[in-house]
């Protein structure tokens, strides 16, 4: 092996090659723990971006700028370059394998199916504290008194609880619009934003976050200007606002056209663009229509409202869509932060000999889950496993014939395995269901029956045989007349139709 650009090359295929095997070999391992499932997707991860690192190297080569991977292929066909000779190009080529054994003497070739297991066993490192639990909760105790401390985050001079901030953090409408153009909310915005996202990467790293959030970012715009965001429907940026979009410069072609819209309209349309709206409808048409062909960055201050400039209106833009990525992330990690509540609502009603207690017992099954994860379960034969978590016993097996299966097509052709659970089931909902939908009572008479012809043909005979000693009305029906005498029905009729009763 030498460090030529071919050889590079190859070693590259084989490295793109064997990672796909070893990729979808790791997914078809079923993960029984939350822990073994985020290992899991993380060793995808990393596999999927060694490949990507090969085949951009590999884009590199083949793209081929400084024609080395042309002139390499011209000297393995012997073609002369720089008017060299052919052996001398080959005694030099063979010199350079030489000293790059001599500088390497342990290289050896590594062969792609060596030991996929032991890079499968791998448990990448991710940091997550003690209070994450390992991406099963989030850890936002810093945020909470970086919220706490600021006047954006006290209300009536109160300060909230962790389980109530974790209600309200996602809710940044109910924070007053003053606050939100200070230094220290956009600082605790971006805090929270970039712990989010860290926590969504660290417990979802499939995902593709950034895919996400320009798809925020794409949208926002559209939702900007139509003013359906959230705690900043009234505040728009130029052309961007909802309001503004009620009346559409270019159909406006003079102040008067403008004037016949009437005050209140053109008040509006000013407001929106955090233009003054005072002075007759002469003058707020003549202020609206400069706005046709100037933008607002280069209009003159004395038109906007005082205390409300233009840096204004842009950094609330820009907050809004922080907070909307924010908000996005939020409803990503919903799960997370759902069971953070739940978790902290538990802790908050233990003692504090509970929560020592409950400490030493995660210590405990930490290491326990740890020993189990190193232990392999023998079951060559399949075996049911029992209510210990292991295969149950081979006689146990043969005795209630669990290897016998017994098919029912009333249930859907479903399989019982074993005689017990084959009886059991004519009692239960599946085969109930089916006689149901078939329109036969589920009798005694149909025990043993999973054919639906059977069932039909059984339904039909019984039917037929109950017909013989049906009670028929006409004959067994009794009536009485007026002196007491009792007839049946068909004989009753016929007196009466003659006029002898």
């Amino acid at each position: 092996m030498s460090g030529t650009l071919l050889e590079q090359t190859r070693a590259d295929h084989e490295d793109v090659e064997r990672l796909e095997r070893l990729i979808v070999k790791d997914l078809q391992r079923d993960a029984k723990t939350h822990k073994e499932r985020l290992h899991q997707n993380h060793r995808v991860r990393n596999m999927v971006d060694s490949i990507m690192n090969s085949t951009s190297r590999l884009i590199d080569v083949y793209e081929d700028k400084d024609h080395a991977r042309q002139d390499e292929i011209a000297l393995l066909g012997g073609q002369s370059i720089s008017g060299q000779n052919v052996f001398s190009v080959f005694y030099d080529r063979l010199k350079e394998i030489r000293e790059y054994h001599r500088r390497h003497p342990n290289a050896r070739v590594i062969d792609a199916g060596d030991d996929p297991e032991e890079v499968l066993k791998e448990e990448p490192w991710v940091d997550f504290s003690g209070e994450e639990a390992n991406g099963r909760f989030l850890d936002l105790h810093e945020l909470y008194n970086q919220y706490c401390s600021n006047k954006f985050g006290q209300s009536n001079d109160q300060q909230i609880e962790y389980s109530a901030y974790l209600n309200e953090f996602p809710q940044t409408h109910k924070i007053a619009r003053k606050h939100k153009l200070t230094k220290k909310y956009k600082a605790y915005l971006s805090d929270l934003t970039n712990y989010l996202l860290s926590f969504f990467e660290r417990t979802q790293p499939l995902q593709d976050v950034e895919k996400v959030l320009s798809k925020v970012e794409a949208d926002f715009e559209d939702r900007w200007r139509a003013g359906t965001i959230q705690g900043w429907e009234d505040r728009g940026v130029g052309s961007e606002s909802s309001i503004e979009l009620s009346i559409d410069m270019d159909d406006y072609e003079s102040v008067d056209e403008l004037v016949e819209l009437g005050p209140e309209k053109l008040k509006q349309a000013l407001a929106a663009l955090g233009l003054k709206t005072g002075g007759t409808v002469l003058q707020r048409a003549e202020r609206l229509f400069i706005t046709k062909y100037t933008p607002l960055e280069e209009m003159d201050r004395k038109h906007f409202v005082k205390g409300l400039i233009l840096e204004d209106l842009q950094a609330a833009k820009e907050i809004a869509l922080a907070e909307t990525k924010m908000q996005r992330l939020c409803e990503l990690l919903h799960d997370a932060i759902e069971e953070t509540k739940g978790h902290v609502e538990k802790k908050q009603s233990y003692t504090y000999e509970e929560m020592e207690a409950e400490r030493e017992e995660e210590e405990v099954q930490a290491e326990t889950d740890s020993d189990e994860e190193e232990q392999q379960i023998y079951n060559p034969l399949k075996l049911p496993m029992g209510w210990d978590g292991k295969p149950i016993p081979y006689w146990l097996y043969k005795l209630h014939g669990l290897g016998q299966e017994f098919k029912c097509e009333i249930c859907g052709n479903y399989s019982y395995w074993g005689r017990r659970a084959f009886e059991r089931h004519f009692k239960e909902w599946r085969h109930q269901h089916g006689m149901r939908c078939l329109g036969i009572p589920n009798t005694k008479n149909f025990h043993e029956i999973t054919i639906i012809k059977d069932a039909k043909q059984l339904w039909e005979r019984i039917q037929e045989r109950q017909g013989v000693n049906k009670w028929r009305p006409d004959l067994e029906e009794e009536y009485e007349d007026q002196e007491g005498n009792v007839y049946n029905k068909k004989t009753y009729t016929d007196l009466q139709r003659q006029g002898l009763i």
